[in-house]
């Protein structure tokens, strides 16, 4: 079955199966990551989008044998939470100093010209400061349960104990903080022009830009592989334990 038969599957499920298929999302501004419980009809008669043109493209990756991409969806969940904080936690750890050094800098130097930039800075600060909190609640409660369902699923340790009664109730928390989180960006997007520089902006100005798209470039990959593929599945596990 190709990826363009599969009409009932959601554009999360698309991603999951072939991360490649992002790239044609994002061309087209579907949203993958927030937004991927949407299947490609709903999507397409949302935003008016020819859905046979994008199932076209969909269609030209499966004839494609080079598979750029990491097939996430075939990973044990334990190796994907340390794939995921190492990758995705660390780089939001690290980039939050850096990027806030810079939009501070240029709200504080183009902000009376360029009003949206003191926006921009304050809607990153809000974004990073709901995702510093919500790793560390990953980190510390969801993320080590999760592993416990793996060790238990292997018969390495005994069944896994939680103080929240089901799994779906701390990932319901989850995904509605990444909404959160996803919106605000969406609207740093907007004020920015899809994060473009005028023709005045300094040097300062088009490396902040830069570097804000990136971030955001990560989060949505880092949302998905959440979303899509360890939260669905860690449910259908604990299901399979309990």
């Amino acid at each position: 079955m190709t990826i363009a038969t599969q009409k009932e599957i959601s554009i999360g499920e698309l991603v999951a199966l072939d991360f490649r298929t992002a790239e044609i999302f994002k061309k087209y501004k579907i949203d993958f990551c927030c937004g991927g419980k949407k299947t490609l009809s709903q999507v397409c008669e949302e935003k008016k989008i020819d859905r046979i043109e994008i199932q076209n493209k969909l269609n030209d990756l499966t004839n494609d044998t080079n598979l750029s991409s990491q097939n996430y969806n075939n990973w044990s969940l334990d190796f994907l939470v340390d794939y995921i904080i190492n990758t995705h936690h660390n780089y939001v750890k690290t980039s939050i100093p850096i990027i806030l050094e810079y939009t501070n800098k240029i709200a504080k130097v183009h902000g009376e010209n360029h009003p949206e930039l003191i926006a921009i800075n304050n809607l990153f600060k809000e974004a990073t400061a709901e995702l510093e909190a919500h790793m560390v609640k990953e980190e510390t409660i969801l993320f080590p349960y999760i592993k416990e369902l793996v060790s238990s699923s292997n018969k390495t340790k005994q069944n896994a104990i939680c103080d929240f009664g089901t799994i779906k109730n701390p990932i319901r928390m989850m995904e509605h903080e990444h909404d959160v989180v996803g919106d605000i960006f969406k609207t740093m997007r907007e004020l920015s022009n899809n994060y473009t520089p005028p023709d005045d902006g300094c040097t300062t100005y088009k490396v902040a830009f830069l570097k804000l798209n990136e971030f955001e470039a990560d989060l949505h990959q880092h949302i998905h592989l959440e979303n899509n593929i360890l939260f669905p599945k860690s449910i259908k596990l604990e299901s399979q334990l309990f």
